[in-house]
């Protein structure tokens, strides 16, 4: 009885997928909105009209795709892993719109945070986005 209450071996993880573009870039939205350790609902609401935009999907499998990205998030590479598969999946220009969406999960729940900021700031220099244009991007939403 003991046995299955407090077993010896930690239950297994379930195994992930290989992180593609699709994953890398929902992980990265879930890291955004978890760098000031609050995982608010209108942030997930963010994320999942995102990745319906991006990919085409409904809103079950946006959540769905977002689940996985949450858990990809937590147990897989870090910022810069995740930002090379983007980099080497798409152009600029895309990975400027990434980094768009990115400041929307920030502003999300009505407010900026410095470390919600510091980290997207580190997200964008891994996917190669000049300075400059971070400052445009920024700009757009402190307004």
């Amino acid at each position: 009885m003991f046995e299955r209450l407090f077993p010896r071996h930690a239950p297994k993880k379930p195994e992930l997928p290989e992180p593609d573009a699709q994953l890398a870039l929902g992980a990265l939205l879930v890291r955004v909105a978890f760098a000031d350790r609050s995982y608010s609902a209108s942030e997930v609401g963010v994320i999942d009209d995102i990745l319906s935009q991006i990919y085409d999907l409904g809103p079950i499998d946006a959540a769905k795709l977002r689940a996985t990205c949450e858990a990809l998030e937590r147990d897989a590479p870090g910022t810069p892993d995740f930002a090379e598969i983007l980099r080497d999946e798409i152009d600029y220009e895309h990975r400027k719109d990434v980094a768009n969406a990115m400041w929307q999960v920030v502003y999300a729940d009505g407010r900026k945070k410095q470390i919600e900021e510091a980290v997207l700031h580190q997200i964008e220099a891994a996917l190669g986005i000049t300075p400059g244009d971070s400052a445009a991007l920024q700009a757009r939403w402190d307004c």
